[in-house]
């Protein structure tokens, strides 16, 4: 498998410092899972911040041997951790009687997808309520399936788990990631394959041309 497309250099450091938002957190997770590439770029930023933070630090005086003793003794003498029985979450999700598998970081938060929705034509959409008011969509686009076009009143973040599908700018298989804004105008669609995608918006899309134009006071209940 070839990735052709990747979060930027900015998404990876703030991924790898923690400062992402819910949503990209596990839009990048999940992208991380499923790309070497990124997975050795993530090790190496770590590698970086770890570095920095080691020479930075104010080295003190060694500390006296009775501290030192004092302190291997308390370590010794703590109570073994309580034992809590992890929750199994399903790594695979079933939908048009085919199977999907689920990259580590979304498979952890299996248990937060919800309903599937037929929306219109050949397109489904499942919410992943990540909390705090953070939701992903699981979007599913059946053979020959095409989303209106649109543009963004955002930012709209797409990760294709598995298939196929094309816009105007290119294709994109399992693993690609594809981030756009106001600047872009597109209409995803497949062609002779299905797909599953995770996506995140933080400002609905603008349907750009013919009757779809009319949905657009309507489409943040299709795609939020």
């Amino acid at each position: 498998m070839m990735i052709k497309s990747h979060p930027h250099e900015q998404l990876l450091v703030q991924y790898a410092t923690g400062e992402l938002n819910p949503a990209m957190l596990v839009m990048i997770g999940t992208h991380v899972d499923m790309c070497p590439q990124c997975q050795q770029h993530v090790a190496d930023i770590e590698e970086q911040i770890a570095l920095k933070v080691l020479g930075e630090r104010v080295t003190d005086a060694a500390l006296p041997n009775t501290v030192v003793d004092s302190m291997l003794e308390s370590i010794m003498n703590s109570p073994a951790p309580i034992q809590v029985r992890a929750e199994q979450s399903r790594d695979y999700i079933s939908l048009e009687g085919k199977r999907f598998a689920l990259p580590a970081t979304l498979a952890r938060n299996e248990h937060r997808i919800g309903q599937w929705h037929h929306m219109v034509s050949k397109l489904w959409r499942a919410p992943v309520d990540i909390g705090n008011g953070e939701m992903l969509n699981l979007i599913y686009m059946a053979d020959g399936a095409q989303v209106p076009e649109h543009t963004h009143k955002g930012r709209e973040a797409t990760l294709v788990i598995n298939g196929v599908f094309n816009d105007e700018f290119n294709e994109y298989r399992d693993g690609d990631f594809i981030l756009l804004d106001e600047h872009h105008k597109h209409t995803p669609q497949t062609q002779g394959e299905d797909c599953l995608t995770l996506a995140t918006l933080d400002a609905p899309m603008h349907f750009t041309a013919g009757i779809s134009r009319l949905l657009n006071p309507f489409s943040s209940l299709f795609f939020r």
